[in-house]
């Protein structure tokens, strides 16, 4: 479903994620560009609750510059099949959802989007390289 290593450390560090991601596998570069993105949403929400436009402005672009060029091209279309193509489209939701919040001041479009990230972001931990070891012993 995820595309290569190289192409995943490529779109960290576009995103501009700090961890030692050469040494990091995909597996755990992908769980770091889910923490950014809900660090990144629970700034903005703050930063709209407390009326800072310009931080709320650039956290929400951090989020969007994450989902949309962090997670959304880590996906292998290809490999991935239907799973890839749904994740695909729902990055893409969340995007246009970010983009209406950042307009709108609009707060639920915010959780709405950090539901979305947490849910995906726990099946990912559900299917941990560990807890695929352990499934099979």
């Amino acid at each position: 479903m995820f595309g290569n290593a190289r192409n995943a450390i490529s779109a960290y560090q576009k995103v501009g994620i700090d961890a030692a991601i050469e040494v990091a596998d995909p597996y755990r570069l992908i769980l770091l560009l889910f923490a950014g993105a809900q660090t990144a949403i629970g700034k903005a929400r703050a930063a709209m609750q407390q009326q800072q436009i310009a931080a709320k402005g650039e956290a929400i672009s951090k989020a969007i510059d994450i989902i949309g060029n962090g997670l959304k091209v880590s996906l292998d279309l290809e490999q991935g099949g239907e799973l890839a193509e749904r994740l695909y489209a729902l990055y893409d939701y969340m995007v246009l959802r970010l983009l209406r919040a950042n307009l709108d001041n609009d707060l639920r479009a915010l959780e709405e989007v950090a539901a979305l990230l947490e849910e995906i972001h726990g099946a990912w931990r559900e299917i941990s390289p560990q807890a695929q070891q352990r499934a099979v012993a």
